[in-house]
């Protein structure tokens, strides 16, 4: 077995055992109703941090705007189920809405990653985050509702739709209220492992290499023929789509979606690319890794009111220097190399 393959097949199995365990926590009753509510919560966390990880680690371009394509993954598909809650069983609603929210969510990637995948640096970070903000102040603008006549459109407020009754759907800044309760731990693992596929399976594939290519050297894999904008745009545009995934998720586990900064601004995007940075950029499993412990960590030391952000801040420079140190790095190739020679003198 190839050893990229191996990894990829134990980052699976991490995934899948820890889904395991806490779902026999929860059958056996071990498990509190405000852990049993941070589950999906931590799992479109990891799946925004596998998306931003294609954008930072494997193409190399600094985005800080992906809560933005959240955002839009989110109220599409919200916007859907809550305009076809009654007249669609929920299986086959919460399908369509997952795809309308990813494509969403890839056609804002693609139609944004034309002009800004020609920047860089810090140009390119700063047009991103710019783009998450402008989303978010553009939705809570919109007022969305529909009657017998169809859908009626408002920038100014809910009474200027001028409908026959019907059902206001986008409340301006209130948001959409009344979404299903579609998601749930079991469908955010599938997403979480579906998207770790896609991502994996891209990085280990001719399409990634070139990514890489690009991100190592822009002006060698040019000029060995790489067409260097079509790769950038396929890696931010899957990016972007994962993303709108994430979204998803996030707009069917709450009551009201609302495009706050609490949860689309840039504290959440720079918030997301800490589990990046401290799961190791181009690291995969890292991310997810990470982006679970760090979510998980606050609420879990709750109980420490005094201590929990002292904690919380060794926590991360300890990661950060498992992850980065040279000594550190050095030693744990040494040591997993020494065990690893050994198991095969041993076979």
């Amino acid at each position: 077995m190839k050893k990229q393959t191996k990894n990829n097949l134990i980052t699976y199995a991490i995934v899948i055992a820890a889904y395991i365990i806490l779902e026999i926590l929860m059958l056996t009753g071990n498990l509190s109703s405000h852990m049993k509510g941070l589950l999906v919560p931590m799992t479109y966390y990891a799946i925004i941090a596998v998306a931003l990880n294609l954008c930072v680690g494997i193409l190399g371009e600094l985005s800080i705007g992906h809560c933005g394509f959240m955002c839009i993954g989110a109220f599409t598909s919200a916007f859907f189920s809550r305009a076809t809650s009654e007249s669609l069983p929920a299986a086959p609603r919460f399908i369509i809405a997952l795809l309308i929210g990813i494509a969403s969510a890839a056609l804002f990637g693609f139609l944004i990653g034309i002009p800004v995948l020609r920047l860089k640096g810090d140009y390119l970070a700063i047009v991103t985050l710019a783009f998450g903000e402008i989303i978010k102040n553009v939705i809570n603008a919109f007022y969305v509702g529909i009657d017998a006549k169809g859908l009626h459109f408002s920038m100014k407020s809910a009474m200027e739709l001028n409908m026959d009754g019907g059902d206001t759907i986008v409340n301006g800044a209130m948001g959409i209220t009344g979404t299903p309760h579609d998601a749930n731990f079991t469908i955010g693992i599938v997403l979480l492992l579906i998207s770790l596929f896609v991502v994996q399976n891209l990085v280990n594939s001719r399409d990634g290499r070139a990514i890489m290519a690009i991100r190592d050297n822009y002006i060698a894999a040019e000029a060995t023929g790489i067409n260097v904008t079509s790769y950038k745009m396929m890696a931010f545009t899957i990016s972007a789509a994962i993303a709108g995934a994430a979204g998803v998720l996030f707009s069917h586990n709450i009551t009201t979606l609302t495009a706050s900064s609490q949860y689309f601004g840039y504290n959440a995007s720079i918030m997301i690319l800490v589990y990046v940075v401290l799961g190791g950029i181009g690291n995969i499993r890292g991310s997810v890794i990470a982006a679970c412990i760090l979510y998980l960590l606050p609420e879990l030391l709750r109980g420490f009111s005094t201590y929990r952000m002292l904690i919380y801040s060794i926590v991360l420079i300890v990661m950060m220097i498992v992850n980065w140190s040279p000594k550190v790095i050095e030693w744990r190739k040494r040591t997993f190399g020494r065990i690893g020679a050994g198991r095969r003198k041993a076979a």
